[in-house]
């Protein structure tokens, strides 16, 4: 079986996800990550190709994942919005979104330049805020398991996802 991790940019999906790797001994990918390193930065693929042409890269990816098993998967922002990525990842997989609030995705993401849908003119809380109003009820939609992160350390989310989904921790030595 699978954990997935979706939500927001910037509410700890690669933090947290690789906690729950290293705790449960499953390999961790981010299909942020592999886009990246196949494709180059999301960046350059928004400007020059287009958010279309970028979630058909992201579903290549999905697939690819879909079809392993003992992975923790870190999911781009957007990814879960497509309802074709979604059945795809359930096969094999229990979906969590890290809800995180809008102070804290807005504290997290101030300083980060390399969001393209964050480029706008509109002011970073707005911009949250719309993008928000729009995906929660796609996260909540999609997810098996609510996970809410604020206030809360990388470790302790972590924890309560493998208490959730029922994964096998690794035996810690000296214990």
């Amino acid at each position: 079986m699978n954990i997935i991790l979706c939500g927001m940019m910037g509410a700890g999906k690669t933090t947290v996800g690789i906690k729950v790797a290293e705790i449960t001994d499953k390999r961790w990918y981010d299909t942020d990550g592999i886009i990246t390193d196949r494709h180059g930065k999301i960046s350059d693929i928004f400007e020059f190709y287009g958010e279309e042409h970028f979630r058909k890269i992201e579903t290549e990816i999905v697939r690819e994942l879909a079809e392993k098993d003992h992975l923790v998967i870190s999911t781009g922002g957007g990814l879960v919005l497509k309802s074709e990525n979604n059945e795809l990842l359930q096969k094999n997989g229990k979906i969590v979104f890290l809800r995180a609030s809008l102070a804290t995705l807005a504290d997290r993401l101030k300083m980060d330049g390399e969001r393209p849908l964050l480029a706008t003119n509109n002011t970073l809380e707005n911009r949250l805020r719309d993008l928000l109003a729009v995906r929660t009820p796609v996260y909540e939609n999609a997810a098996d398991y609510i996970v809410d992160v604020d206030g809360k350390t990388p470790e302790e989310i972590a924890d309560e996802i493998i208490e959730l989904c029922g994964a096998t921790r690794l035996k810690r030595q000296g214990v």
